[in-house]
């Protein structure tokens, strides 16, 4: 495998508290990978470092792109907004979807953020839609759908991008059990017949077995990770792009 995101030495501090404490982490092309540990661990602070939503008090966060290492933690807001939209797709507990607007919309908002027209980016969000089993929910909004038809929503907008890490905080955590295993199904296999890279924050020991890898924090530091992948600080640049969003994956997966 080769190592997509490294972060070393990542330290965050929050008033009266430390919740990175020179931390360690790689994740390589193509895992899946939970992270665990108990309240106030810094597992949810992990993620949102390595996906430029926080920035760390000291650290570097390196990610892999086709052209060239880049280097997250030197980024300007406005690099870091860019990357999070091409490179990065991103599932929450509540979606954080847009209510106003139908499924369809929600899925091609994020191509159109990119620059591309609206229709190509409805005809492409559609075609994740149908992947995912909302075939049909097109023009449906949000309050019209179930809390798994929503995340089914937000796993096709993580993903419709073409983004090569996808990285989700509790997806489950809002569902019943059964809704729970059907969207983690959905989610899991998707990113996996895309060659996607996971990273998932759960509480929830049937999500974390699902995963390739367990990483688990206590106390701000990684206690235990069942991959030990080998750190990778200096990337090879990848010879060729990704593979667009709406590559083959039609029939890679039953939902």
């Amino acid at each position: 495998m080769n190592a997509i995101l490294h972060a070393q030495q990542l330290t965050k501090h929050y008033p009266g508290s430390i919740a990175l404490d020179h931390v360690d982490f790689t994740a390589n092309g193509g895992e899946s990978i939970a992270i665990i540990g108990p309240s106030g661990s810094g597992k949810t602070t992990l993620l949102h470092c390595l996906a430029g939503i926080l920035r760390p008090d000291a650290g570097a966060i390196t990610l892999n792109t086709p052209s060239s290492p880049l280097r997250l933690d030197t980024l300007g807001d406005a690099g870091l907004s860019r990357l999070r939209r091409e490179e990065f797709g991103f599932v929450f507990q509540q979606g954080m979807l847009l209510p106003e607007l139908t499924a369809l919309e929600n899925v091609a908002l994020a191509l159109m953020l990119n620059g591309t027209d609206r229709n190509t980016s409805e005809a492409r969000a559609a075609e994740w839609l149908g992947a995912l089993g909302l075939a049909g929910m097109e023009q449906r909004r949000l309050g019209e759908l179930s809390g798994g038809q929503v995340q089914r929503v937000a796993i096709a907008r993580a993903q419709v991008t073409g983004a090569r890490v996808v990285f989700a905080d509790e997806p489950t955590g809002a569902l019943d059990s059964a809704t729970s295993a059907e969207v983690l199904n959905v989610l899991l296999r998707s990113v996996a017949a895309n060659g996607r890279t996971l990273l998932v924050v759960t509480h929830d020991p049937n999500v974390a077995a699902r995963c390739q890898r367990v990483v688990e924090l206590r106390d701000g530091r990684i206690v235990s990770d069942s991959g030990s992948p080998v750190p990778a600080p200096n990337f090879p640049a990848q010879a060729t792009q990704a593979a667009p969003a709406t590559a083959n994956f039609k029939g890679a997966f039953n939902v």
